[in-house]
């Protein structure tokens, strides 16, 4: 059993790893709604009550599951209208665009995988982050990839990074489906809080929790080092 470690950036590494690259969700974790730390909540109710479902129904499972193509088109078309309403009242966390220009100086690798549509994902790159380079970009719409927190997007990643597994990168997220879709891929994992998941604190899929974007800074500046035991 020992914590999951990555060296300090700018070092070899010796005997501890070196990290690959870092993965982030986007709602809640990159943007925020106006005037609050938290993800867009509200807008999950709006589109169950849209959709006739109840609260625990995972909503993309539910769209996929719906008898005829026309079932489906139009419950994605409700779920991108409500969507594409709250795009627009995205800001981005504290500490975001400190955390982007650091890496992008370190020249650290970074993707994202949300189970957002392609919309609010390109809408906040473009007001917030035109100048730096998110590859690949793993959204709901995304062909032949399990939405998180299946690990698929995390491997997917990894394997367009030509590496042999996710185990040299980082999940960044705020919600149990990120914690468990880098846990499951074999990446270390870093929860982001907010009000609604200090629970998740002490989850087995947690590797380690900042309060602030920025705060990875130092985190990789001094060698990432998890709180919680790993086999």
């Amino acid at each position: 059993m020992a914590q999951r470690r990555f060296a300090p950036l700018d070092t070899d590494g010796g005997d501890v790893p070196v990290l690959k690259g870092i993965v982030f969700d986007v709602d809640g974790t990159l943007w925020q709604g106006s005037g609050s730390s938290l993800p867009q909540h509200y807008m999950f109710q709006e589109m169950r009550d849209a959709l006739g479902i109840e609260k625990g129904v995972d909503i993309i499972h539910h769209i996929r599951g719906l008898p005829t193509f026309t079932a489906r088109t139009d419950a994605i078309a409700i779920v991108r209208d409500i969507e594409r309403k709250a795009m627009v009242k995205q800001v981005p966390q504290p500490g975001l665009v400190e955390l982007m220009d650091y890496l992008n100086s370190k020249n650290v690798k970074r993707a994202l995988c949300t189970r957002n549509f392609d919309g609010p994902v390109n809408h906040l790159i473009k007001s917030h982050l035109a100048t730096h380079v998110f590859a690949p970009i793993i959204t709901r719409d995304t062909p032949n990839i399990m939405p998180k927190p299946d690990p698929a997007g995390i491997l997917h990643i990894a394997r367009a990074w030509e590496l042999e597994d996710a185990s040299g990168l980082i999940m960044v997220g705020d919600s149990l489906d990120d914690m468990t879709a880098g846990h499951k891929a074999g990446a270390a994992t870093v929860l982001l809080l907010n009000e609604r998941n200090q629970d998740l604190k002490d989850h087995e899929h947690t590797d380690l929790c900042i309060e602030r974007l920025d705060e990875l800074i130092n985190v990789l500046e001094t060698g990432f080092c998890g709180t919680r035991e790993r086999p």
